[in-house]
């Protein structure tokens, strides 16, 4: 059996989706069950007596999700541990690009890739490029133009359901990709230049200082201003502009653009 995680997110249902598709009959993970009907799979990452992973041979780890890293390393830690116990035989993980070791969150992923590793389990992971999708969000216009601290840098995007249809690919045929770790960076790397002049308006670059001062007035949780800063300064300073990576080696197609998937985002 194959189970995904976070089925009900944005990027797991599109694992899901993609698995059910291909006729495989995933089952669903994830605290509203109810949804997929006799897919789904009530679990609760919080709760270990809740971690039923019983009959699963391979197992669709999604992230999970947005904490502080002491929060989110536990949850992995008994998710994979209860691979470990229910004789789940090979994990798909969805961590995030090398490029990405400056980014706030980057940490609960090294951690959980270093876990899979130590484990007796057979494993791949899939190191997802940051979203077109976020990009158009954190770069969206107010007032008539792009107001950002991305400065003159670039960020090679991805569309999510890119993503989505990879770890679709590894999950359908685990074996041929046991123990591999994939770098899924997107092929071209935009700037907030780039989404301004697609989108007709001005781009006008704002100081860290400045972006900090406007999350503190907004509604976020204590540790995701944070998130949000470390995104915009290591994009600014040049470390996730590359493209390089086995994205388009494991699509049936080519990668999605994703400078039009940034533009609907940002709207």
């Amino acid at each position: 059996m194959l189970l995904v995680t976070g089925a009900s997110g944005h990027l797991g249902s599109l694992i899901h989706a993609g698995l059910v598709d291909r006729g495989l009959s995933p089952a669903a993970g994830t605290r509203t069950p109810d949804r997929f009907g006799r897919l789904g799979r009530a679990m609760d990452f919080d709760d270990p007596a809740g971690l039923d992973l019983s009959g699963v041979r391979t197992l669709v780890l999604v992230s999970a999700g947005y904490g502080e890293d002491d929060l989110v390393i536990a949850r992995h830690d008994r998710v994979i541990t209860a691979a470990e116990q229910h004789g789940v035989e090979h994990v798909v993980y969805t961590s995030l690009t090398a490029a990405g070791d400056h980014l706030a969150f980057a940490l609960a992923h090294r951690w959980t890739e270093r876990r899979l590793r130590d484990s007796r389990l057979s494993w791949t992971i899939l190191r997802n490029g940051l979203y077109a999708e976020l990009f158009g969000q954190l770069a969206a216009p107010g007032a008539g133009a792009i107001r950002a601290p991305f400065g003159t840098g670039a960020l090679a995007a991805v569309a999510r359901q890119d993503l989505a249809d990879v770890a679709v690919q590894v999950a359908a045929q685990p074996h041929a990709h046991r123990n591999r770790t994939y770098e899924l960076a997107g092929p071209v790397a935009l700037t907030a230049t780039d989404l301004a002049d697609a989108l007709g308006v001005p781009y006008q670059p704002v100081s860290l200082a400045e972006q900090r001062a406007a999350l503190a007035g907004a509604d976020l949780l204590p540790f995701q201003p944070a998130m949000l800063m470390s995104i915009f300064s290591a994009t600014a300073a040049g470390f996730l502009g590359a493209t390089g990576s086995d994205l388009a080696d494991l699509l049936p197609r080519p990668p999605r653009a994703a400078l039009p998937i940034a533009m609907a985002a940002a709207s």
